[in-house]
């Protein structure tokens, strides 16, 4: 009950909903005859509105967060272990495991694999995360069925379907590794927070970011009212208030 709560007030609190809030609160301001308030508050929910769905601004914000590890090109080469961040799926079996695996789960996945094929000693790869609120298949098991049929041999994969969230994940890593090396693979927008809670226990694993949706490369300054951008200033409104709970939970 805990993750659901967490996860919807988190999903009120987005560039958005907010947006949606103050259109509402104007309305209800005209609704008052309080015309002044409710001619200041429309045009608050405007310039909210235009600002975090204009790429540029939102393209500029997500690379503060997405660039805070560099990408690891080269896995070092006393790597044990690659730490597998879990993301999201749906276990509908008329569909190929690719497409019941979240786009970001498949991009964190093969990163994991190239790291993994530049060593000649190979490491184990720990798949992680649970089944969550909309399947009864562990995310990890999810992973773990993608790895194999995209070559990974059963017994270099490890499963750990308990974690629930990130905090939980290190708590995890804590257990399965130890002191020994090893990467940590997860998006670029998540990546800071995420080695905040692995250090937090101790651990210092090896940043791999990718799943990179921000660059200084491109920058389209005619993109108005843009969803793509809206969904970068929701990426960093989440991490934010993610940052913000891990500071609350010390």
């Amino acid at each position: 009950m805990g993750i659901i709560l967490k996860k919807l007030i988190s999903s009120l609190l987005m560039p958005l909903p907010l947006g949606i809030f103050f259109i509402l609160l104007s309305l209800y301001f005209l609704f008052q005859k309080k015309f002044q308030r409710s001619k200041a508050v429309i045009i608050l929910a405007l310039v909210w509105l235009f600002t975090f769905s204009y790429d540029p601004i939102a393209n500029k914000m997500l690379y503060q967060i997405e660039s805070s590890y560099p990408t690891l090109q080269r896995a070092p080469s006393d790597t044990q272990y690659i730490y597998l961040l879990g993301h999201g799926h749906t276990d509908d079996n008329t569909l190929p495991i690719t497409s019941q695996l979240s786009n970001e789960a498949v991009v964190r996945l093969s990163e994991a694999i190239r790291l993994y094929q530049q060593l000649d000693s190979k490491p184990k790869i720990i798949v992680s995360g649970y089944s969550g609120t909309n399947s009864d298949i562990p995310h990890a098991l999810m992973q773990n069925r993608l790895a194999q049929a995209l070559g990974i041999p059963k017994e270099d994969l490890i499963v750990s379907s308990e974690p629930e969230d990130t905090e939980d994940e290190a708590l995890s890593a804590k257990k399965l590794i130890g002191n020994k090396p090893f990467i940590l693979v997860t998006s670029a927008y998540h990546m800071k927070r995420a080695m905040k809670w692995f250090r937090l226990q101790g651990l210092h694993p090896n940043p791999a970011p990718t799943f990179h949706r921000a660059s200084k490369k491109n920058e389209n300054y005619t993109e108005f009212l843009s969803p793509r951008a809206l969904m970068k200033s929701h990426i960093v409104f989440h991490e934010i208030l993610g940052m913000l709970w891990q500071k609350i939970k010390g």
